[in-house]
């Protein structure tokens, strides 16, 4: 029996981040197989996907970079869902749908769980953005609630498995999009014969590209390439024309290049510590990239141990471990390809779909 299934998040069909394109990859699949998948978020439809797109404007978060940081308005992100939420209200009608589907907190939260004049779907929480309201009893968090929640790591796995219904699923990657190949680096204005490192990450403070920049300081023949945008950016473009004047490009690519962009590179850098998965990562190595990054066991879960992994904040071990990355060989690349193939969307998609049945076979009993 096909389900009917709503995806809400303000960035959908607007931005290419990494929990936008899991959300529309999961969805995409689910409905391929059969299910009534309807997506709310602040884009525009698209021609030829194969679920409902329906749009609730939002002004985007880079606007609110410079607002005071209150309780439930904590960051630019939160700004950004507030102004989100009135179409939403607008669009969304509970009885219209069998299980919803959110990782954004509070306010589409507490929009899905709200009193209804019916029954209100069952609701799964989904930790894209962290797990802080999984577990936290403090300020806006306490009045967190839902049916089950999806956990893109062990160790919030772990966290959560204690207090909700709770399944451990990863996000994925688009395999028969992010493949080797040739690249293109003229498109992406990128130096010819030089060794290229890829950053894919938001320029906030918590990415570290910083200390990527001074790594690669480290490197006199290595050009490192940073794709992404956000408020750190004025600082990143100093410290990069410090430290690696003519070997820094910063850029934006639609999510289109983005394979043909790591393929123009030769290996692939990300230092974030509290990445809640990184679906970087898989499509790094899905094109065949060497990745270097934090030696920890969330990392060690998504790229397995064949990887370049040190202690990423000994600036001299990172630069060494970048150094090697640099020519691993293509044996190593085939190693990488291979534990990409795992991490599929439509392996993703079938674990999404088995637990929404659970979830709402639960609820059923619970009721009788």
């Amino acid at each position: 029996m096909s389900l009917r299934i709503l995806f809400a998040l303000p960035g959908l069909h607007r931005v290419g981040r990494g929990a936008e394109i899991a959300l529309m990859s999961v969805a995409s699949e689910l409905a391929k197989g059969g299910d009534k998948v309807t997506l709310i978020g602040s884009g525009e439809p698209s021609e030829g996907t194969p679920y409902k797109f329906l749009h609730s404007g939002a002004l985007p978060r880079g606007l609110f970079e410079r607002f005071p940081k209150l309780p439930t308005l904590r960051n630019e992100t939160a700004y950004e869902e507030l102004t989100f939420l009135p179409g939403f209200l607008w669009q969304y009608n509970p009885s219209d749908y069998d299980i919803t589907v959110a990782c954004s907190y509070p306010f589409v939260q507490w929009a899905l769980r709200r009193p209804s004049g019916g029954e209100r779907p069952a609701h799964i929480f989904v930790t894209q953005n962290g797990d802080w309201p999984v577990h936290s009893n403090k300020s806006e968090y306490r009045f967190f609630s839902c049916d089950g929640v999806i956990c893109i790591n062990p160790d919030y796995y772990e966290t959560a498995r204690s207090l909700w219904r709770a399944a451990l699923i990863p996000n994925g990657v688009a395999v028969d999009h992010f493949t080797p190949g040739p690249g293109d680096r003229a498109k992406f204005g990128l130096p010819e014969g030089k060794r290229l490192v890829l950053m894919v990450s938001a320029l906030i403070a918590s990415k570290r590209v910083d200390e990527g920049i001074r790594a690669i300081a480290q490197l006199p023949d290595v050009h490192l390439v940073c794709a992404g945008d956000g408020p750190e950016r004025a600082a990143i473009d100093r410290l990069a024309a410090e430290l690696l004047p003519g070997r820094f490009t910063r850029l934006t690519a639609a999510p289109a290049d983005m394979p043909l962009l790591y393929r123009s590179c030769d290996a692939f850098l990300h230092l974030s510590l509290d990445e809640s998965f990184g679906n970087v990562f898989v499509e790094a190595l899905a094109c065949g990239l060497p990745v270097v990054a934090e030696d920890w066991e969330r990392t060690r879960w998504i790229v397995g141990d064949d990887q370049f992994l040190c202690n990423t904040r000994d600036q001299n071990a990172l630069a060494e471990q970048i150094e090697q990355s640099l020519a691993p060989g293509e044996a190593h690349a085939e190693i990488g390809r291979e534990r990409a193939q795992q991490f599929s969307w439509a392996n993703v998609a079938t674990q999404y779909r088995d637990f929404f049945e659970q979830v709402i076979a639960a609820r059923r009993s619970s009721a009788d």
